[in-house]
């Protein structure tokens, strides 16, 4: 295998940090062109020293003097700051770990579709938030789109037979989270810890949340609508606890292909950085005789009213899922800051997403304008909710 040229934009994250692991088993096959991270300079000198990388940026400036100081005398280019993040993130490389969270990810992202290389998207803004315009600079540029989330990379390989218009629908699955058999009350009562304890996957706080809601199942329908060009009624969610099965294609002649694996990011992820070859890794060995069961359900539409709401923001297209993702992180926030309820998230984004609509957007400014509207009007919201006089 030729040597790949890497950048990790979100290297010192939960899906960067797996991928330096995966870097760092197999150093032969991979040079390190650019490391991108947040504030963690330490973590970021650490990777970089290791895997000998060419460029390191850290984003926040305040943290560059620990950057510069900690890579003294290691012939590592260090940076910081926005416009070194997608200056870096704009560097050839022949494959990009697109991992910024949030929409602080989506100009390094498209800035690295110009090179056309392959990005591994972990970014779930680009095609949430700015899906035309992201999968626009994707052609544009020339790149390939490889999925990293779990579930869409379980498509993407069930789908490896070029069988596409054969295609019945696809399947997700979903662990159910930790309120998978909890009633309404108990759920009105949880609190940011019990909402948290994630019974199969480890992840950060944010997405434990929005997988307590499902709506991490409703932003990946909304993703994998726009990755594989399928209509709504094309894709169906269901509840498997195992998390096993990730991700299945039924075909119009009866046939079902699904991707199965331990619960492990670093498969996915794998994947994408090796493809279309495949690379060795520690991840565990699925053994379907200790698993001994396989459960299926569907998701209950009264207590996880989250995937309704993504459904609707996708057949309404244009701007209105850029509006449920942003009223999310806000309504998730406040959550976690004890503002207020979990029941109260799917409400305070059902709210905005009414009040908004689905305006148009043509470019990553007007995906910008209308998230930050978004994010205020939840604000708003949230002020409501705990004084009405403040509507």
């Amino acid at each position: 295998m030729a040597v790949k040229t890497v950048t990790i934009l979100g290297s010192t994250g939960s899906v960067g940090t797996q991928t330096i692991d995966l870097l760092q088993a197999d150093p032969e096959n991979y040079r390190v062109r650019a490391l991108i991270a947040g504030r963690n300079a330490a973590l970021l000198a650490e990777q970089a020293r290791s895997l000998h990388a060419e460029i390191a940026v850290i984003a926040d400036e305040s943290a560059f003097p620990a950057l510069r100081d900690a890579l003294a005398g290691s012939g590592i280019r260090a940076e910081a700051g926005r416009a070194a993040v997608i200056a870096a993130a704009a560097e050839p490389a022949d494959w990009t770990m697109a991992a910024i969270t949030g929409t602080a990810g989506l100009e390094p992202t498209l800035a690295a579709t110009r090179n056309g290389g392959a990005i591994a998207l972990a970014n779930k803004e680009a095609l949430v938030s700015a899906g035309d315009v992201f999968l626009a600079a994707i052609a544009a540029g020339g790149a390939t789109l490889l999925p990293v989330d779990s579930e869409h990379n379980a498509i993407f390989q069930s789908l490896a037979d070029g069988n596409r218009a054969a295609l019945e629908k696809i399947i997700l699955t979903a662990s159910g989270g930790p309120f998978r058999e909890a009633s309404l009350d108990e759920m009105k009562d949880a609190t940011p810890e019990t909402a948290l304890k994630h019974p199969v996957w480890s992840m950060g706080a944010k997405i434990s949340i929005d997988s307590a809601t499902l709506f991490n199942k409703g932003l990946e329908v909304i993703e994998a609508a726009r990755i594989f060009g399928l209509a709504p009624h094309e894709i169906e969610v269901l509840v498997h606890p195992q998390s096993i099965v990730h991700g299945m294609v039924c075909y119009r002649d009866g046939s079902v292909l699904a991707q199965m694996g331990a619960p492990d990011m670093r498969i996915p992820i794998a994947h994408t950085l090796a493809w279309p070859a495949r690379l060795a890794t520690s991840s565990p060995r699925l053994d379907l005789a200790a698993a001994a069961r396989l459960d299926f359900l569907a998701p209950d539409p009264v207590r996880f009213p989250a995937l309704r709401l993504a459904r609707e923001a996708l057949e309404a297209g244009h701007g209105a899922s850029t509006v449920l993702n942003a009223a999310n992180e806000i309504a998730v926030e406040a959550f976690l800051r004890r503002r207020i309820g979990f029941l109260d998230i799917t409400a305070v984004v059902e709210r905005v997403m009414q009040r908004l609509g689905a305006p148009p957007i043509g470019d990553l400014a007007a995906v910008l304008a209308l998230d930050a509207e978004a994010r205020a009007m939840a604000e708003a919201e949230l002020r409501a909710k705990s004084d009405p006089r403040a509507a």
